[in-house]
């Protein structure tokens, strides 16, 4: 199952695009095809998903300068880097720019599908723990003030006394919003409220 997400293939050889768009077709992947770089950096949009699988060396910006660049703007997209004519310091370049895989021409079919399925649930760990971080956010967004105040303070290890000394409330009723605030954020211990406060 590939989620709606989608393998968007750039390289300059149609025959090569053609191939792959076949064979990824056959295994029931969605395609998206690109001649060049500069073709996909005018058409991507930031809501996309997948994975690139992208030819090092094309006319006009190559493939490494391409996956640094989208690495530079924050693009979450994983990259599977594919080259007939690898070297090491170009292995070495697309690892250090957090390539999936680095797969030389003629690709190897198993070791693609490998490489795609290892992008894909690279991508959707991506994308899990930014819904979590919005749901978290949401949480804390429905907290009142004081429960916020609270909330700062636990994180920040301070004692009921001492939240209720600053806030100028009884620790009494400190720990009426502390428990009300964490029923809110669906967390049962400091540990847990510690770790949804980062994110």
């Amino acid at each position: 199952m590939t989620d709606n997400l989608t393998v968007f293939i750039v390289d300059d050889d149609p025959s090569v695009r053609d191939a792959l768009g076949l064979l990824l077709g056959i295994h029931d992947y969605r395609v998206a095809m690109f001649a060049d770089a500069d073709s996909w950096l005018r058409a991507f949009k930031p809501h996309w998903r997948g994975c690139l699988l992208l030819d090092i060396r094309m006319p006009g910006m190559d493939g490494l300068t391409l996956q640094r660049t989208l690495l530079d703007q924050g693009a979450s997209l994983p990259v599977v880097i594919m080259t007939g004519h690898g070297d090491v310091d170009s292995a070495r370049a697309a690892f250090r720019a957090q390539a999936v895989d680095f797969l030389e021409k003629p690709i190897d079919e198993g070791r693609l599908l490998a490489a795609i399925g290892e992008a894909f649930a690279r991508q959707r760990e991506t994308l899990d723990a930014a819904a979590s971080r919005d749901q978290a956010r949401r949480r804390i967004d429905g907290l009142t003030q004081r429960e916020r105040e609270v909330m700062e303070r636990v994180v920040a290890g301070r004692h009921n006394r001492e939240i209720a000394a600053e806030l100028a409330i009884s620790p009494r009723t400190v720990e009426v919003h502390k428990a009300r605030m964490m029923d809110k954020l669906g967390v049962a211990s400091v540990a847990e409220l510690v770790r949804l406060s980062l994110g």
